[in-house]
């Protein structure tokens, strides 16, 4: 990404709003999404944590038992669910923006952040995580795939950070300065 890509917002802040953090899997969702709610004091909140004990099991298990059309609803279910709230930091799964009308209700109920990296950072942030059945096989194959495939899928964020050559604080304070206005 540019420079001038990253420092693109078109966000209006309102107290109290979401922020929700899309992107790649690999990207620091996770981590950055944990320092935003200690530096805000809003709840963390995990869409893979929230679904995890909504259905009692595993990602990894959803997965083989049910398959991803299955995990795509239950995604989509617990994202309206937490969107109910305010003052919450959203850390999706890197497909929450695939489904119809998810995109659009994350644009209406906080600040989108989408966060990429390069190809090579992903795969090297990712590759051996067992936890992630969509990179089951070749995880570097998995990751170039399914990154074609979602070229498109997070530009209708209100803000874009290139997490590659930053640290999990840089791009805190990078949305951080755009959610404070």
């Amino acid at each position: 990404m540019s420079g001038d890509r990253e420092q693109q917002c078109s966000y209006k802040p309102e107290p109290g709003r979401n922020i929700i953090l899309v992107g790649m899997m690999g990207t620091g969702k996770s981590t950055v999404g944990a320092m935003l709610a200690e530096e805000l004091e809003y709840e963390l909140v995990d869409l893979d944590h929230v679904i995890v004990e909504t259905e009692g099991r595993s990602i990894a298990d959803i997965f083989a038992a049910d398959g991803e059309a299955y995990f795509r609803k239950a995604e989509s279910a617990a994202l309206q669910r937490m969107l109910e709230g305010e003052r919450r930091i959203i850390s999706t799964g890197g497909g929450a923006v695939l489904a119809p009308g998810n995109a659009e209700t994350m644009l209406a109920k906080g600040l989108v952040v989408a966060l990429t990296a390069t190809e090579e950072v992903i795969i090297a942030r990712v590759s051996g995580d067992a936890n992630r059945p969509l990179l089951a096989g070749n995880a570097q194959d998995r990751v170039r795939a399914i990154m074609e495939q979602r070229r498109e899928a997070y530009r209708f964020a209100h803000c874009t950070v290139d997490t590659s050559e930053l640290s999990a604080a840089e791009v805190s304070q990078h949305i951080l300065m755009h959610y404070r206005g």
